[in-house]
Protein backbone atom coordinates (compact mmCIF):
# COMPACT_ATOMS: atom_id res chain seq x y z
CA UNK A 1 0.00 0.00 0.00
CA UNK A 2 1.51 3.10 -1.01
CA UNK A 3 1.75 6.31 1.60
CA UNK A 4 -0.83 8.97 0.71
CA UNK A 5 1.80 11.73 1.83
CA UNK A 6 4.08 9.73 -0.83
CA UNK A 7 6.85 10.32 1.40
CA UNK A 8 10.09 7.91 1.49
CA UNK A 9 9.93 5.25 3.77
CA UNK A 10 13.03 3.97 6.08
CA UNK A 11 14.93 1.17 4.68
CA UNK A 12 17.21 -1.18 7.50
CA UNK A 13 19.48 -3.58 5.92
CA UNK A 14 20.97 -6.94 7.26
CA UNK A 15 24.93 -4.48 7.30
CA UNK A 16 22.80 -2.18 9.60
CA UNK A 17 21.50 -4.87 11.93
CA UNK A 18 24.98 -6.75 12.00
CA UNK A 19 26.60 -2.94 13.27
CA UNK A 20 24.31 -2.80 16.30
CA UNK A 21 25.98 -3.85 19.91
CA UNK A 22 24.19 -3.97 23.28
CA UNK A 23 25.86 -2.27 26.30
CA UNK A 24 28.16 -4.49 28.60
CA UNK A 25 25.71 -5.31 31.91
CA UNK A 26 28.05 -5.31 34.70
CA UNK A 27 27.36 -8.87 36.75
CA UNK A 28 25.44 -8.41 40.03
CA UNK A 29 27.75 -8.28 43.27
CA UNK A 30 25.98 -10.28 46.19
CA UNK A 31 26.54 -8.20 49.50
CA UNK A 32 28.65 -9.08 51.77
CA UNK A 33 28.61 -8.71 55.16
CA UNK A 34 31.34 -6.23 55.99
CA UNK A 35 34.20 -7.95 58.34
CA UNK A 36 34.63 -6.90 62.16
CA UNK A 37 37.74 -5.21 62.18
CA UNK A 38 40.35 -6.30 64.26
CA UNK A 39 38.39 -9.68 64.88
CA UNK A 40 39.66 -12.81 64.28
CA UNK A 41 37.39 -14.79 61.46
CA UNK A 42 36.59 -18.73 61.99
CA UNK A 43 34.17 -18.58 59.05
CA UNK A 44 30.58 -17.89 58.06
CA UNK A 45 27.49 -19.48 57.51
CA UNK A 46 27.57 -17.37 54.29
CA UNK A 47 30.70 -19.23 53.24
CA UNK A 48 29.44 -22.62 53.26
CA UNK A 49 26.40 -21.44 51.18
CA UNK A 50 28.22 -20.70 48.21
CA UNK A 51 30.11 -23.78 47.56
CA UNK A 52 30.22 -26.08 51.01
CA UNK A 53 32.54 -28.76 49.49
CA UNK A 54 35.14 -26.46 49.13
CA UNK A 55 35.87 -25.75 52.85
CA UNK A 56 39.37 -25.74 53.53
CA UNK A 57 40.45 -28.09 56.73
CA UNK A 58 42.91 -27.90 57.83
CA UNK A 59 45.10 -30.09 60.84
CA UNK A 60 45.31 -27.78 63.68
CA UNK A 61 47.73 -27.37 66.08
CA UNK A 62 49.33 -30.37 67.44
CA UNK A 63 48.10 -29.39 70.70
CA UNK A 64 44.60 -30.49 69.55
CA UNK A 65 46.55 -33.79 68.62
CA UNK A 66 44.97 -36.82 70.88
CA UNK A 67 47.99 -38.02 71.17
CA UNK A 68 50.49 -35.59 71.76
CA UNK A 69 47.89 -33.93 74.86
CA UNK A 70 47.78 -38.08 76.00
CA UNK A 71 51.45 -38.41 76.17
CA UNK A 72 52.30 -34.91 77.89
CA UNK A 73 49.89 -35.82 80.47
CA UNK A 74 51.40 -39.43 80.53
CA UNK A 75 55.00 -37.67 81.42
CA UNK A 76 53.70 -35.12 83.67
CA UNK A 77 51.77 -37.37 85.73
CA UNK A 78 54.45 -40.18 85.81
CA UNK A 79 57.18 -36.66 86.78
CA UNK A 80 54.32 -35.97 89.88
CA UNK A 81 54.15 -39.15 91.13
CA UNK A 82 58.10 -40.04 91.24
CA UNK A 83 58.59 -36.00 92.64
CA UNK A 84 56.20 -36.65 95.52
CA UNK A 85 57.94 -40.10 96.58
CA UNK A 86 61.80 -39.98 95.74
CA UNK A 87 62.91 -38.25 98.65
CA UNK A 88 61.57 -40.74 101.29
CA UNK A 89 62.39 -43.91 98.61
CA UNK A 90 65.33 -46.14 99.80
CA UNK A 91 67.43 -47.97 96.56
CA UNK A 92 67.65 -51.80 97.53
CA UNK A 93 65.07 -51.22 100.23
CA UNK A 94 62.43 -53.59 100.79
CA UNK A 95 59.30 -51.38 100.88
CA UNK A 96 59.03 -50.93 104.44
CA UNK A 97 59.58 -46.93 104.04
CA UNK A 98 56.38 -45.43 102.49
CA UNK A 99 58.15 -44.07 99.34
CA UNK A 100 59.02 -47.27 98.57
CA UNK A 101 55.57 -48.60 98.39
CA UNK A 102 53.77 -45.37 96.88
CA UNK A 103 55.95 -44.81 94.47
CA UNK A 104 54.40 -46.57 91.48
CA UNK A 105 51.15 -46.79 92.69
CA UNK A 106 51.56 -42.87 93.15
CA UNK A 107 52.97 -42.75 89.71
CA UNK A 108 50.15 -44.63 87.97
CA UNK A 109 47.50 -42.40 90.02
CA UNK A 110 49.21 -39.21 88.61
CA UNK A 111 49.21 -40.59 84.77
CA UNK A 112 45.43 -41.79 85.82
CA UNK A 113 44.23 -38.21 86.26
CA UNK A 114 45.93 -36.82 83.78
CA UNK A 115 44.50 -38.93 81.02
CA UNK A 116 41.13 -38.46 82.81
CA UNK A 117 41.66 -34.65 82.86
CA UNK A 118 44.14 -34.26 79.99
CA UNK A 119 41.20 -33.78 77.19
CA UNK A 120 38.56 -31.44 79.08
CA UNK A 121 41.51 -29.10 79.54
CA UNK A 122 42.41 -28.66 75.59
CA UNK A 123 38.62 -28.34 74.85
CA UNK A 124 38.98 -25.07 77.88
CA UNK A 125 36.05 -26.82 80.27
CA UNK A 126 37.28 -26.80 83.38
CA UNK A 127 34.19 -28.19 84.92
CA UNK A 128 34.71 -30.92 83.29
CA UNK A 129 38.48 -31.49 84.13
CA UNK A 130 37.53 -31.01 87.80
CA UNK A 131 34.34 -33.38 87.53
CA UNK A 132 36.58 -36.04 85.81
CA UNK A 133 39.24 -35.34 87.93
CA UNK A 134 37.58 -35.76 90.97
CA UNK A 135 36.42 -38.75 89.42
CA UNK A 136 39.57 -40.25 88.68
CA UNK A 137 41.86 -39.56 91.73
CA UNK A 138 39.93 -42.00 94.02
CA UNK A 139 40.21 -44.53 91.45
CA UNK A 140 43.62 -43.82 90.54
CA UNK A 141 45.08 -44.71 93.71
CA UNK A 142 42.91 -47.90 94.60
CA UNK A 143 43.63 -49.67 90.98
CA UNK A 144 47.43 -48.03 91.55
CA UNK A 145 47.74 -50.34 94.13
CA UNK A 146 45.44 -53.48 93.32
CA UNK A 147 47.37 -53.35 89.55
CA UNK A 148 50.84 -52.47 91.48
CA UNK A 149 50.18 -56.04 93.48
CA UNK A 150 49.53 -57.93 90.28
CA UNK A 151 52.36 -56.44 88.14
CA UNK A 152 54.53 -57.90 90.73
CA UNK A 153 52.85 -61.59 90.85
CA UNK A 154 53.61 -61.19 86.56
CA UNK A 155 57.10 -60.19 86.68
CA UNK A 156 58.45 -62.63 89.60
CA UNK A 157 56.78 -65.28 86.88
CA UNK A 158 58.36 -63.77 84.06
CA UNK A 159 61.74 -64.03 85.75
CA UNK A 160 61.47 -67.15 87.68
CA UNK A 161 61.37 -68.37 83.82
CA UNK A 162 64.24 -66.50 82.83
CA UNK A 163 65.92 -67.77 85.60
CA UNK A 164 65.05 -71.31 84.55
CA UNK A 165 66.06 -70.83 80.87
CA UNK A 166 69.75 -69.99 82.80
CA UNK A 167 69.32 -66.00 82.28
CA UNK A 168 70.54 -64.36 85.34
CA UNK A 169 72.18 -61.44 84.37
CA UNK A 170 69.21 -58.32 84.33
CA UNK A 171 71.63 -57.17 81.20
CA UNK A 172 69.53 -59.44 79.06
CA UNK A 173 67.23 -58.18 76.93
CA UNK A 174 64.70 -60.96 78.23
CA UNK A 175 65.11 -59.20 81.91
CA UNK A 176 63.57 -56.27 80.12
CA UNK A 177 61.03 -57.42 78.77
CA UNK A 178 59.70 -59.71 81.59
CA UNK A 179 59.45 -55.96 82.65
CA UNK A 180 57.76 -54.83 79.93
CA UNK A 181 55.06 -57.75 80.29
CA UNK A 182 54.56 -56.67 84.33
CA UNK A 183 53.96 -53.25 83.09
CA UNK A 184 51.79 -53.78 80.62
CA UNK A 185 48.87 -54.34 83.68
CA UNK A 186 49.06 -50.15 84.64
CA UNK A 187 48.46 -49.45 80.91
CA UNK A 188 45.09 -51.50 81.63
CA UNK A 189 44.55 -49.40 84.78
CA UNK A 190 45.08 -45.86 82.67
CA UNK A 191 42.98 -47.33 79.92
CA UNK A 192 40.15 -48.55 82.38
CA UNK A 193 39.99 -44.99 83.90
CA UNK A 194 40.14 -43.06 80.78
CA UNK A 195 36.89 -45.17 79.88
CA UNK A 196 35.00 -44.31 83.10
CA UNK A 197 35.65 -40.66 82.92
CA UNK A 198 34.81 -40.71 78.84
CA UNK A 199 31.53 -42.88 79.84
CA UNK A 200 32.17 -45.18 77.07
CA UNK A 201 32.86 -48.84 77.08
CA UNK A 202 34.32 -48.13 73.35
CA UNK A 203 36.80 -45.65 74.84
CA UNK A 204 38.21 -47.69 77.56
CA UNK A 205 38.58 -50.83 75.08
CA UNK A 206 40.94 -48.09 72.63
CA UNK A 207 42.42 -46.81 75.83
CA UNK A 208 43.50 -50.50 77.52
CA UNK A 209 44.52 -51.29 74.01
CA UNK A 210 46.85 -47.91 73.63
CA UNK A 211 47.95 -48.49 77.11
CA UNK A 212 49.17 -52.19 76.92
CA UNK A 213 51.17 -51.14 74.31
CA UNK A 214 52.34 -48.07 75.57
CA UNK A 215 53.42 -49.44 79.05
CA UNK A 216 54.89 -52.66 77.48
CA UNK A 217 57.19 -50.36 75.58
CA UNK A 218 58.35 -48.24 78.40
CA UNK A 219 58.66 -51.07 80.63
CA UNK A 220 61.05 -52.62 78.26
CA UNK A 221 63.31 -49.43 77.93
CA UNK A 222 63.06 -48.76 81.59
CA UNK A 223 66.13 -50.44 82.60
CA UNK A 224 68.13 -49.89 79.66
CA UNK A 225 67.70 -46.69 80.76
CA UNK A 226 69.22 -47.27 84.86
CA UNK A 227 72.78 -48.79 82.86
CA UNK A 228 72.64 -45.59 80.77
CA UNK A 229 72.10 -43.07 83.57
CA UNK A 230 74.18 -45.12 86.52
CA UNK A 231 71.12 -46.11 88.03
CA UNK A 232 69.39 -43.75 91.24
CA UNK A 233 67.16 -41.15 90.94
CA UNK A 234 67.93 -40.10 87.80
CA UNK A 235 66.96 -43.28 86.18
CA UNK A 236 63.74 -43.23 87.99
CA UNK A 237 62.89 -40.10 86.74
CA UNK A 238 63.94 -40.64 83.10
CA UNK A 239 62.52 -44.22 83.39
CA UNK A 240 58.97 -43.19 84.91
CA UNK A 241 58.88 -40.18 82.27
CA UNK A 242 59.19 -42.09 79.19
CA UNK A 243 57.27 -44.78 80.62
CA UNK A 244 54.10 -42.55 81.10
CA UNK A 245 54.80 -40.85 77.89
CA UNK A 246 54.50 -44.29 75.60
CA UNK A 247 51.35 -45.36 77.33
CA UNK A 248 50.06 -41.81 76.59
CA UNK A 249 51.18 -41.87 73.05
CA UNK A 250 50.33 -45.31 72.27
CA UNK A 251 46.81 -44.41 74.00
CA UNK A 252 46.12 -41.19 71.45
CA UNK A 253 47.28 -43.24 68.28
CA UNK A 254 45.26 -46.56 68.73
CA UNK A 255 42.17 -43.91 69.66
CA UNK A 256 42.20 -41.90 66.25
CA UNK A 257 43.38 -45.13 64.60
CA UNK A 258 40.03 -47.43 65.58
CA UNK A 259 37.68 -44.73 65.36
CA UNK A 260 35.01 -45.05 63.39
CA UNK A 261 32.62 -42.04 63.52
CA UNK A 262 34.20 -38.44 64.47
CA UNK A 263 33.27 -34.67 63.57
CA UNK A 264 36.40 -33.07 62.42
CA UNK A 265 37.01 -29.09 63.40
CA UNK A 266 37.23 -27.36 60.00
CA UNK A 267 36.76 -23.60 61.16
CA UNK A 268 36.63 -21.84 64.96
CA UNK A 269 38.68 -21.98 67.67
CA UNK A 270 39.13 -25.73 68.14
CA UNK A 271 39.74 -25.99 64.38
CA UNK A 272 42.07 -29.16 63.95
CA UNK A 273 40.51 -31.12 66.51
CA UNK A 274 38.55 -34.46 65.92
CA UNK A 275 35.78 -35.32 68.62
CA UNK A 276 35.26 -39.20 68.53
CA UNK A 277 31.28 -39.92 68.49
CA UNK A 278 31.63 -42.93 71.58
CA UNK A 279 28.21 -42.38 72.92
CA UNK A 280 24.81 -43.28 71.35
CA UNK A 281 23.80 -39.24 72.61
CA UNK A 282 26.53 -37.31 72.20
CA UNK A 283 24.94 -32.86 72.89
CA UNK A 284 26.88 -30.26 71.55
CA UNK A 285 26.57 -26.78 72.46
CA UNK A 286 27.81 -23.81 74.87
CA UNK A 287 27.43 -25.28 78.68
CA UNK A 288 31.00 -27.25 79.87
CA UNK A 289 29.10 -30.15 80.25
CA UNK A 290 28.48 -30.42 76.69
CA UNK A 291 30.25 -33.81 75.15
CA UNK A 292 31.33 -31.34 72.41
CA UNK A 293 31.76 -28.06 73.93
CA UNK A 294 31.72 -24.84 71.75
CA UNK A 295 32.92 -21.42 73.81
CA UNK A 296 33.31 -18.00 72.65
CA UNK A 297 30.38 -17.93 70.29
CA UNK A 298 27.01 -15.91 72.09
CA UNK A 299 25.15 -17.23 69.43
CA UNK A 300 25.28 -21.15 70.37
CA UNK A 301 22.75 -22.33 72.90
CA UNK A 302 23.70 -24.64 76.30
CA UNK A 303 22.42 -27.63 74.25
CA UNK A 304 22.40 -26.81 70.38
CA UNK A 305 22.23 -30.09 68.76
CA UNK A 306 22.54 -33.33 69.71
CA UNK A 307 24.35 -36.42 67.62
CA UNK A 308 22.20 -39.41 67.79
CA UNK A 309 23.53 -42.97 66.71
CA UNK A 310 21.43 -46.31 66.28
CA UNK A 311 23.08 -49.15 64.25
CA UNK A 312 24.76 -47.50 60.62
CA UNK A 313 22.37 -44.36 61.01
CA UNK A 314 23.85 -41.23 62.64
CA UNK A 315 21.38 -38.42 62.73
CA UNK A 316 22.07 -35.07 63.99
CA UNK A 317 19.22 -33.15 65.35
CA UNK A 318 18.86 -29.24 66.16
CA UNK A 319 17.91 -27.53 68.68
CA UNK A 320 18.99 -23.98 67.33
CA UNK A 321 20.35 -23.08 64.39
CA UNK A 322 22.61 -25.72 62.35
CA UNK A 323 23.57 -25.73 58.63
CA UNK A 324 24.44 -28.85 57.12
CA UNK A 325 25.72 -28.44 53.14
CA UNK A 326 24.83 -24.64 53.65
CA UNK A 327 21.20 -25.97 54.47
CA UNK A 328 19.38 -25.17 57.58
CA UNK A 329 18.00 -28.43 59.02
CA UNK A 330 16.20 -29.58 62.26
CA UNK A 331 16.80 -33.05 61.71
CA UNK A 332 19.11 -34.88 58.85
CA UNK A 333 21.06 -38.38 58.78
CA UNK A 334 24.33 -38.08 58.40
CA UNK A 335 26.72 -38.96 55.72
CA UNK A 336 29.85 -39.23 55.20
CA UNK A 337 31.64 -35.64 54.19
CA UNK A 338 28.93 -33.17 55.20
CA UNK A 339 29.78 -30.23 56.36
CA UNK A 340 28.08 -28.71 59.70
CA UNK A 341 27.90 -25.56 60.94
CA UNK A 342 26.68 -24.33 64.07
CA UNK A 343 27.68 -20.48 64.88
CA UNK A 344 31.64 -19.92 63.66
CA UNK A 345 32.35 -23.19 64.30
CA UNK A 346 32.45 -25.84 61.10
CA UNK A 347 32.67 -29.62 61.01
CA UNK A 348 33.41 -31.97 58.49
CA UNK A 349 31.22 -35.33 59.67
CA UNK A 350 33.68 -38.18 59.07
CA UNK A 351 32.86 -42.22 58.89
CA UNK A 352 35.45 -45.06 58.10
CA UNK A 353 34.73 -46.77 55.05
CA UNK A 354 33.88 -50.51 56.05
CA UNK A 355 35.13 -52.96 53.15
Amino acid sequence: MASKDNKEGIKITFEDLAAVTLPETAAPVAPSKPADVGGKTYGSISAAVDDPATASETRGSILLQGWFYLGVAGLLGAIVGWGICEPFFIDGGEGRRWGNLWMVPLMLTFMCLGFAIAESIVERSLRKALFRGALALPLGVMLGFIFSFIANIIYNIALQMSFAAGIQSPRNPAWWISRGIAWMIFGVAGGIIYGIVGQSPKKAKFGILGGIIGAGLGGIIFDPISFVTGGGAASRVVGFALFGMTTGIAMGMVESALKDRWLYVTAGPLAGKQFILYKSSTVIGSQQQSDVYLFKDQTILPQHAVVEITGARVQMRALGNVYVAGQPIASRVLQDGDLVQIGRYSFRYKEKQRS
